[in-house]
C-alpha cells in the first residue's frame, strides 16, 4: 500500500474516520468538563545530613545519601505517619467520615486504617534530584483540604522522626537507670569491704605508715651492722687481753692509773739499783724498796686485769646489744612484710572500689546522655515550605487532554479505517486494478461526481496510467 492508495482509502471511508476522530475528541472534552476538579498542594522538607547531633556531638555522614533519602520517603508513606495524621486531625470524631466508613466497609476493620489507606492513595512523595529535599504532595477535590493534608503529613512526619529518636533513647535510659542502681550497689559494697578491712587491720594511712616502718627497718639494719662491727672489735680485744700481751693493749697503755704506777715502778726500780749498788742487797732500804717495787707490780697486774675484764664486759654488752638489735630487726622486717601483705590485700580492695567507681561513672554518663536524648524535641529534618491552597486545579487539564485527544483520535481513526479496508478490500485506484489483473491500464475515466479536492490526484493517476499504457504499447510493437 502506497501513499496514493492510503489517501484513496481515507477518502472512501472519511465519514468513519471523521466519526471516530470526533467521538474521541468529544469524549475527551466531555470527560475534561464533567470530571471533578482535583487540586494538588505540595510541601517540602529538607533532611540535613551535615547537621551535628547537639547531644552526642557526632556528625552524620556528609553529602547526599540516597539510601537515607529513600528511607525518609518510606517513613513518610508509612502507616505510622498516616495514623498520626488521622489522630492529629481528629477525623475519627467526624460523623460524616464515620458514615463514609460505614458505607464503604460495612463497619469492618478500623476507621483509622481505612482513613490512612485512603490518604496514602492520594499522597505523592518525591525526592528532589541531587539534593536532600523531599516534596510531599496531596491531591484532593478541595484545595484547602489538600493543603491541610499535605501540611498534616509533614507535621506527622516530623513528630514521627523525633519519636524514632526519642523512643530508643527512653529505652536506653531505663536500661542504664537499672544498671546504675546495680553499679551503685556494687560500689557501696566495695567501699564497705575496704572500710571493714581498714578497721580490722587498724589502717589509717597505709603508705605513710609503711614509709615510717621502712625507715625504721633501715635504721635498725644500720645499727645492727654497726654493733656487729663493734662486737667483733671488742671480742678481738678481749681475746688479746686474755693472752700474754695484755699489758701492751691500747686500753692498758692509755690507762692513766697504770701509766702512773708504771712510772712509779720505774723510779723505784732505778732507786733500787742505785741503793743496791751503793748499799748492797742486805740493806734494809734496798729490801724495802724491793718490796715497794713488787707491790707496784702487783698493783699494775691487778689494774691490768681490771682493764682486761672491762673489755670482756664491753664485749658482752656489745654482743647483747647486737642480739637485741638483731631481734628488733627481725621483728621489724616481719612487721614490714606483714604490712606489705596487708597493703597488697587492701590494694586489691581499693582497685575493686576504683573499678566499681569507674563503671558507675560511665553508666551515669550514658544515663545522662540517654536522658537528654529522650527529652529532645528536634531532629535533622526541617520544613522547607508549607503547603498553601492551590488556585488552579491540577486535573483535569483541558488543553493537555484536548491535545492528547487530537493525537489519539487521529491515530485511532486511521487505524480503524485501515482495519476496515483490510477486512473489506475494494478497488480504490488504478494501481489496485493493475495489481489485481496483472495487466497494463490503457486509460482512466474520472467520475463526473468527483470533488475538486481530489481532481489533482485523479489527473496525476490518469497521466500515470496513460504513461504506463503507452509504454506497454511500445513494448508490444517492438
Amino acid at each position: 500500500m502506497n501513499f496514493v492508495q492510503f489517501l484513496a482509502i481515507v477518502r472512501a471511508r472519511y465519514k468513519v474516520a471523521l466519526g471516530v476522530f470526533a467521538g474521541v475528541v468529544l469524549l475527551a472534552l466531555a470527560l475534561s468538563l464533567l470530571l471533578p476538579k482535583s487540586y494538588t498542594a505540595s510541601a517540602s522538607v529538607v533532611v540535613d545530613s551535615s547537621k551535628p547531633d547537639p547531644l552526642a556531638a557526632v556528625l552524620y555522614a556528609g553529602g547526599i545519601n540516597p539510601a537515607m533519602v529513600a528511607t525518609q520517603i518510606d517513613v513518610i508513606q508509612s502507616d505510622r505517619v498516616a495514623f498520626k495524621v488521622v489522630r492529629n486531625l481528629r477525623l475519627t470524631e467526624n460523623p460524616q467520615i464515620r458514615e463514609q466508613w460505614q458505607s464503604a466497609t460495612d463497619g469492618e476493620g478500623s476507621i483509622e486504617q481505612w482513613l490512612s489507606t485512603v490518604f496514602q492513595k492520594s499522597l505523592d512523595v518525591r525526592p528532589s534530584r541531587e539534593s536532600n529535599v523531599i516534596t510531599v504532595a496531596y491531591k484532593a477535590p478541595d484545595p484547602k483540604f489538600a493543603s491541610a493534608l499535605a501540611n498534616a503529613f509533614v507535621q506527622a512526619y516530623l513528630e514521627t522522626n523525633v519519636e524514632m529518636r526519642v523512643e530508643p533513647a527512653r529505652l536506653y535510659s531505663s536500661f542504664f537507670e537499672q544498671r546504675s542502681k546495680e553499679a551503685r550497689d556494687a560500689l557501696e559494697k566495695a567501699q564497705s569491704r575496704v572500710s571493714e578491712f581498714q578497721k580490722e587491720k587498724g589502717i589509717i594511712a597505709t603508705d605513710e605508715r609503711l614509709d615510717v616502718e621502712n625507715a625504721r627497718l633501715s635504721e635498725l639494719s644500720s645499727q645492727y651492722v654497726g654493733l656487729q662491727s663493734l662486737a667483733s672489735d671488742s671480742g678481738s680485744r678481749q681475746t688479746a687481753a686474755r693472752g700474754a700481751g695484755a699489758d701492751r693493749m691500747q686500753e692498758v697503755l692509755n690507762n692513766p692509773l697504770i701509766a702512773g704506777l708504771k712510772a712509779d715502778q720505774a723510779r723505784l726500780e732505778a732507786r733500787l739499783q742505785e741503793l743496791s749498788a751503793r748499799l748492797g742487797d742486805k740493806n734494809p732500804q734496798v729490801i724495802e724498796t724491793r718490796a715497794n717495787v713488787a707491790e707496784l707490780k702487783s698493783r699494775i697486774d691487778s689494774e691490768t686485769k681490771k682493764v682486761s675484764s672491762s673489755l670482756g664486759i664491753a664485749n658482752t654488752i656489745n654482743q647483747q646489744r647486737a642480739g637485741e638489735i638483731k631481734a628488733n630487726l627481725e621483728a621489724q622486717r616481719n612487721k614490714v612484710l606483714q604490712m606489705k601483705a596487708v597493703r597488697d590485700e587492701g590494694a586489691v580492695l581499693v582497685r575493686d572500689v576504683e573499678n566499681a567507681q569507674r563503671t558507675y561513672d560511665q553508666i551515669m554518663q550514658r544515663l545522662n546522655q540517654a536522658t537528654l536524648e529522650s527529652l529532645a524535641t528536634q531532629s535533622n529534618v526541617s520544613v522547607l515550605s508549607q503547603a498553601v491552597a492551590p488556585v488552579e486545579p491540577t486535573s483535569p487539564r483541558l488543553v493537555l487532554n484536548m491535545i492528547v485527544a487530537l493525537f489519539l483520535g487521529t491515530l485511532l481513526a486511521v487505524a480503524i479505517v485501515v482495519a476496515m479496508e483490510m477486512l473489506d478490500r475494494r478497488v480504490r485506484s488504478a494501481e489496485d486494478v493493475a495489481q489485481a489483473v496483472a495487466l497494463p491500464i490503457i486509460g482512466v475515466l474520472p467520475s463526473p461526481n468527483a470533488r475538486r479536492l481530489f481532481r489533482k490526484a485523479a489527473k496525476a493517476n490518469l497521466m500515470q496510467q496513460r504513461l504506463l499504457g503507452r509504454m506497454s504499447d511500445a513494448g508490444k510493437t517492438a
